[in-house]
């Protein structure tokens, strides 16, 4: 346990049966938790906000929503130099440090939100820290497709990051629950709204402990970091982690690493957010985001490989997944899945609140959005269902995509998510027109629950395909660079439904994503179903 390990030949069944099995295990039940935290800290701003609603924090809806898109940005980003990690530092150091790193914002959330009147730029410089935790995604990937022969890995992938994105449930469960009492001391504050929990509403006049919901993940990080540094192992050869420093020498090079992708995430939403009074000195340009996620994406890519020494040189070598066109479609598909997925969690439950918990009525001609719907669902109480469901199945999709391959599966789910989405549409349009959207709420979340469900199945398939297109030395960094792309999914529809939210079309947004799921049917066929295709359902 904790050494570093060499010659590991895990497609050799004998190696794999005797030694490999129960070294991968061990390293996956303890990857599995780390990521599962990771998730929380990163995607907490979903359930806070609705929170700070409830508590009447002195922020608008639209800055609230910005909350979760930094985050979103920022976890995303760094996810492109977390996706090299594994061969510059080991996968025992890196998911040790990147675990260590969570209870930063952990500590900071729990100490902002004890006082209301904490400004909004540390609620922001929060969120962007929270970000690690999405980062932590596409190391932890990279890191246990190694560990596991290609005929399992659609099932451990889909094991690591189906239980790792419980994050997102365990999350929307345990805030509400531990803001009820004083967990860890401080001062309670009163809600003037009424909140709830996964059990029924608590009514507006209770006490509440909102600071909660930072300090409760330090219960859980602590041991994993422990669990990390004690049970986990490098890998020491060629095609993984072969000139990996000391420990402080790994450390100081995913910090280094780590810093230029907050770099370009701070300079992409500079570029972007606007100028609000209390928040972060901005551009106040409002440049288009599908204008800065690319130059966001483009300079991350081009510092990190201007790193002098041996970790340019190592990118140099991982590079090579860029010249390879399957990196680009599966880019692209992954995004589908997974970006639905994280993009959806994050913004469900202030979705919820902002469409159901409000009437929408004409006042002296004007719709207005602004009268609380004492009749409405709390957004607590049904918020985790989605990621709940997201999550459980994703191994489940992993497991049958491995019987009847990736593409086949990716394709039947993708007529889902579209049919789906266009509903969701439709309930979203009558839903925020109408003084009783409460009426609408059922069939809006059967369909919300149905395209969650899709999105776990769809990204289970996508780890069989990867597993199977890539070599042994590149599906790490595939995985890694797919999910990077795709967790700006957890920036985009935030961002895309605030804006959409604002502009009273909230149905735009699932518009667009629907025309977005057919060009991924497109690609899917064209490279991995149509006869002559490039591989042949892999």
């Amino acid at each position: 346990m904790g050494q570093d390990i060499r010659n590991w030949d895990i497609e050799d069944e004998g190696y794999w049966a005797s030694t490999g099995k129960s070294i991968a295990t061990r390293n996956l039940w303890i990857s599995i938790p780390s990521l599962l935290v990771g998730f929380a800290v990163w995607l907490y701003w979903g359930i806070i906000t609705v929170q700070m609603i409830n508590l009447g924090f002195p922020f608008e809806k639209s800055q609230l929503f910005t909350l979760g898109a930094i985050a979103g940005l920022t976890g995303a980003t760094l996810r492109i130099p977390s996706t090299f990690f594994i061969r510059i530092a080991g996968g025992r150091n890196t998911i040790f440090f990147t675990t260590a790193l969570l209870m930063i914002p952990a500590i900071g959330t729990g100490w902002a939100l004890s006082n209301p009147d904490t400004p909004l730029w540390q609620f922001q410089i929060l969120a962007f820290l929270s970000g690690i935790g999405g980062g932590n995604f596409a190391s932890s990937m990279s890191n246990i497709s190694f560990f596991y022969p290609k005929k399992v890995q659609g099932y451990a992938l889909g094991m690591n990051a189906g239980l790792g994105n419980f994050g997102v449930t365990t999350m929307q469960i345990v805030i509400p629950l531990v803001m009820t009492f004083g967990l860890f001391g401080g001062a309670s504050q009163t809600l003037k709204n009424t909140s709830g929990t996964l059990i029924g509403k608590i009514p507006a006049g209770t006490e509440t402990y909102i600071q909660n919901a930072g300090y409760v993940w330090l219960i859980a990080l602590i041991p994993l970091a422990i669990a990390g540094w004690f049970g986990m192992n490098n890998i020491r050869d060629e095609h993984v982690s072969p000139d990996i420093p000391n420990p402080i020498g790994a450390f100081a090079t995913i910090t280094g690493m780590l810093l230029v992708g907050f770099v370009t995430a701070a300079f992409g939403l500079w570029l972007m957010l606007p100028a609000v009074p209390g928040g972060l000195p901005t551009s106040g340009w409002m440049v288009s985001k599908w204008i800065v996620l690319p130059i966001v994406i483009a300079l991350t890519v081009i510092l990190l490989k201007m790193i002098p020494g041996a970790v340019g040189q190592n990118l140099t070598r991982q590079y090579r997944i860029f010249g390879n066109k399957h990196t680009w479609a599966m880019t692209v598909i992954y995004t589908m899945t997974f970006g639905s997925f994280i993009g959806y969690a994050a913004t469900f439950a202030l979705a919820i609140k902002v469409v159901f918990g409000f009437q929408h009525v004409m006042v002296d001609g004007v719709m207005t959005h602004d009268t609380v719907n004492n009749l409405g669902p709390s957004a607590l109480m049904y918020a985790w269902m989605g990621p709940f469901i997201g999550a459980l199945i994703r191994p489940v999709g992993g497991m049958i995509a491995d019987k009847m391959g990736g593409a086949k599966v990716t394709q039947i789910i993708s007529f889902v998510m579209v049919a789906s989405a266009l509903g969701v549409a439709y309930f979203l349009k009558q839903a925020y027109a109408s003084a009783t959207p409460q009426d609408y709420f059922l069939p809006f979340m059967i369909l919300f629950l149905i395209l969650f469900a899709a999105t776990g199945i769809g990204n289970g398939s996508t780890f069989r395909t990867i597993a199977v297109v890539f070599d042994k030395e590149q599906a790490g960094p595939v995985l890694g660079w797919t999910s990077a792309v795709a967790a700006y999914g957890a920036f985009i529809i935030p961002k895309v439904f605030g804006e959409q939210i604002k502009a009273t079309t909230p149905e735009y947004a699932l518009y667009g994503f629907a025309i977005f799921y057919a060009v991924c049917i497109a690609i899917n066929w064209w490279f991995y179903l149509r006869p002559g295709a490039y591989v042949k359902n892999p």
